[in-house]
């Protein structure tokens, strides 16, 4: 890390650790959008709950090898015995619940040919309401209406708070600090 990055001004979420201080300069809160970023952001946000971000970080490249890649036909065809395998994977979070999930997502998905850009971005607030950043507010009413729209259509480990993660972290809420150099 250059001097001039060391001494930048970040949201306080971020550590001292450099896959935080990368991921927060590089990606979060830029505008993501396609189906496979977006069902992999949607998945590793489903196996960080209960969890912190920098422990989904430090296995992303663990989880893009056991996924194939989040390409959902590949994860979609996962059957029995994969989710055997990935339940000992010591690269990804093994927990059969989330594993299942990113499953079953990738089929409702790829059966109901969901669009997840189209669906995801349509619950974006408008950008004079982003910009929060309190370090308390950890959902909105956009993501408890996208959670529940999620759920409705089977689509699992999608809770609002959830959601409101991946909405800060695929550019659809502006939530850098105030102070933070990204802050626009």
């Amino acid at each position: 890390m250059s001097n001039s990055s060391k001494n930048l001004v970040r949201c306080p979420w971020v550590s001292a650790d450099q896959i935080y201080i990368d991921y927060h300069d590089n990606e979060w809160g830029k505008e993501l959008r396609g189906q496979r970023n977006l069902f992999e952001k949607m998945t590793l946000e489903g196996f960080q709950a209960g969890l912190s971000w920098l422990t989904i970080l430090k296995r992303r490249e663990g989880f893009r090898e056991a996924f194939d890649n989040f390409e959902l036909e590949k994860v979609a065809a996962f059957d029995e015995s994969k989710i055997e395998e990935l339940m000992s994977d010591s690269r990804i979070i093994r927990n059969r619940a989330k594993i299942s999930a990113a499953v079953n997502n990738a089929r409702l998905i790829l059966d109901n040919s969901l669009d997840l850009t189209e669906i995801l971005w349509s619950f974006a607030p408008s950008p004079s309401s982003s910009g929060r950043s309190q370090e308390s507010i950890t959902t909105s009413p956009e993501s408890d209406a996208l959670s529940k729209e999620l759920k409705r259509l089977g689509i699992k480990f999608v809770g609002s708070t959830t959601m409101y993660a991946l909405m800060q972290s695929t550019g659809m809420v502006k939530d850098h600090s105030v102070n933070c150099f990204l802050s626009n």
